[in-house]
């Protein structure tokens, strides 16, 4: 796994969303996206993420960030995921984990003793053109907002 770095060039990306629209990379210049990678939605973890990143909203607006969760999930999983949870932010299909290869967020996990292939939770801080300005690989699922608001507030 070749996890992408700041000063690289963010892969240029299209996904389906909740909606079953194509959303682009592209479609931001001009702003900051965090492009988060998540195992599951509606898993624990995931949920408090999600929720963390939606009650900062406010204050990622003010920082001209937009959030992108991403996630192996199919299109139609995900709607469900922001009614429950009244997530305020768009939901990325990368079911074939495409998109999670690219940004080298897609490799062997361990989980219980057990060894599979799968999605790591890791997000990037894209900047306003289209370079990686940050890599957020070490968080707690509650504390990941938090961590992406300290570093835009330095």
């Amino acid at each position: 796994m070749n996890t992408l770095t700041a000063g690289m060039p963010a892969p240029a990306f299209t996904l389906m969303n909740q909606d079953n629209e194509p959303v682009s990379l592209s479609d931001f210049k001009g702003k900051k996206v965090l492009a988060y990678f998540y195992p599951k939605a509606m898993t624990p973890g995931c949920t408090v993420q999600a929720c963390g990143l939606r009650d900062s909203k406010a204050e990622l607006d003010e920082k001209n960030v937009v959030v992108l969760g991403i996630s192996i999930d199919a299109v139609k999983r995900l709607p469900k995921f922001i009614e429950r949870d009244s997530l305020n932010f768009t939901l990325l299909s990368d079911e074939d984990h495409a998109v999670a290869d690219k940004f080298g967020v897609w490799g062997l996990k361990k989980f219980m003793g057990k060894e599979y292939d799968g999605l790591h939770r890791i997000s990037f801080l894209i900047d306003e053109n289209g370079m990686i300005e940050h890599v957020f690989n070490k968080f707690k699922t509650k504390d990941h907002h938090q961590v992406v608001l300290d570093y835009l507030n330095q």
